[in-house]
């Protein structure tokens, strides 16, 4: 199933996962849909100084080298998923077929159905070092004086490179789209400039202004003009981001084949607040069970693994108990390392319900009883798609940016270059964490994220990822 609104010539076969051409599928959400955020992407403080933090050894850098966010955390408050609308009680969107439908109600405010991702809170922060009153080291077990749980030392800054534009204007928006892609010839220039410097919230009150000025569906108009990567590009970003999360796993999951990668990637990264709303999202758009297709499409202890992740209950407890990472880790080593065989359900059960700062603190206690570190003891223990999820989900817990970074390097590495990738992590970090990730790949590879886009793609889908990850 393609994606709403979109014209029937669907995507070209050039991007992995597109659907099929001549899929025939009714429009793309027309605007109302999708609420706007509730607030700025941009909010998270500027980092001071911008050094990044010296990597371990073995060259993941930690995360603890940033600074402290003014105010609380970044974590969305356990129990703050909002519920799905009744049946019926909200209208269909102009066009959708008969059934109750996303739209924006009437006499209400803003938008109803599924919010936009708010910007993620990361598990990464300092852990408490000897000064910090009543802190062990962490990876040691608490002496007699010391209290099991710390607070964390503040939560690191993140930011991403689109932030909220000042005196934002909608109908200029449309009006400069409009003339770029009116008369001969596509102004391919004047769409980046616009497109790439805007929000996810506010693209969608450009398309709904778009049609209100002109009585046209700006995404058909857009796919008129452009072509290759350039319009797939353009297409992501105008989605909805939950949708867009939604929509990857679909396409992961349908046809021959699943990519697991995109799998581990999006339900292994992202907060329970996001993976709800994308559950929600995948059964309310393509009417399926996220669940039964994930048991459809894999199996055995990768398929249990994802089906924890797609429950959304992980622990986001900001306060790390030391003691209990002490306990974790020896569960762990006992569960592959301290015997023959590997119970898999232990690390299943860890990795997939402790909070990450409370993961974070494991891995350091794991390295003080184990042989090797627990990202290598996973290597050992594991193999195959399993071993990329639960290696996915400890990556997360120590540096999120990195691991992303990671992801980065590999899809452009070698020959030819992972499009779907590349775009995918470009356009779902950009207003969340994307100048962190530059600067984890500047560390990691010695060479910049602008450098490496520039060297592996070309012409117009080149300009528009360079101008959303900037210098």
């Amino acid at each position: 199933m393609s994606y709403p609104g979109y014209p029937p010539s669907g995507y070209p076969p050039s991007y992995p996962g597109y659907p099929p051409q001549g899929s025939g599928d009714p429009s793309f959400p027309g605007a109302g849909q999708y609420p706007y955020p509730g607030g700025a992407p941009g909010g998270y403080p500027p980092m001071g100084g911008g050094a990044y933090p010296q990597a371990p050894a073995g060259g993941y850098p930690g995360a603890g080298g940033y600074p402290a966010p003014q105010g609380a955390g970044g974590f969305p408050a356990p129990g703050g998923y909002p519920q799905a609308p009744a049946a019926g009680g909200y209208p269909s969107y102009p066009g959708a077929p008969a059934g109750p439908g996303y739209g924006v109600p009437p006499g209400g405010p803003g938008y109803g159905g599924y919010p936009q991702q708010a910007p993620q809170g990361y598990g990464g922060g300092q852990m408490p070092q000897p000064g910090y009153p009543g802190g062990p080291i962490p990876g040691q077990p608490p002496g007699p004086g010391h209290a099991p749980a710390q607070p964390m030392m503040g939560m690191p800054a993140y930011e991403g490179t689109i932030k909220p534009t000042p005196n934002f204007n909608a109908e200029n928006d449309a009006e400069i789209l409009r003339k770029a892609m009116k008369g001969f010839g596509t102004d391919e220039q004047a769409i980046i400039d616009v497109v790439s410097r805007r929000t996810n919230g506010e693209r969608q009150k450009i398309k709904a202004m778009f049609k209100t000025l002109y009585g046209k569906d700006l995404i058909k108009d857009l796919k008129s003009e452009l072509s290759g990567n350039m319009e797939e590009v353009i297409l992501a970003l105008f989605m909805p981001t939950t949708y867009y999360d939604a929509w990857s796993l679909r396409h992961a999951m349908k046809g021959a084949g699943t990519q697991e990668n995109v799998l581990i990637e999006i339900l292994c990264s992202r907060d329970n607040k996001q993976i709800r709303d994308i559950v929600q999202c995948y059964n309310t758009e393509f009417q399926r069970d996220l669940e039964k297709d994930i048991r459809k499409d894999t199996s055995g202890h990768f398929e249990r693994l994802l089906i924890s992740m797609c429950q959304g209950n992980r622990d986001e407890n900001q306060t790390v108990n030391l003691q209990k990472a002490q306990e974790d880790a020896q569960r762990l080593y006992q569960a592959g390392e301290g015997k023959l065989g590997t119970d898999e359900s232990s690390f299943n059960m860890v990795l997939a319900t402790r909070s990450f700062p409370q993961l974070k603190a494991t891995v350091e206690a794991y390295a003080t009883i184990g042989k090797r570190q627990l990202e290598s003891a996973i290597d050992k223990e594991f193999s195959g798609s399993v071993e990329s999820g639960l290696k996915a989900i400890v990556k997360c817990a120590q540096n999120r940016p990195a691991y992303f970074a990671e992801r980065l390097y590999k899809a452009m590495k070698g020959a030819g270059t992972d499009d779907s990738t590349l775009t995918r992590i470009i356009v779902t970090r950009s207003e969340i964490d994307l100048v962190q990730i530059k600067q984890a790949y500047m560390q990691m590879y010695q060479k910049t994220l602008h450098t490496a886009i520039h060297g592996e793609t070309s012409g117009d889908y080149r300009n528009l990822l360079l101008a959303i990850v900037g210098q």
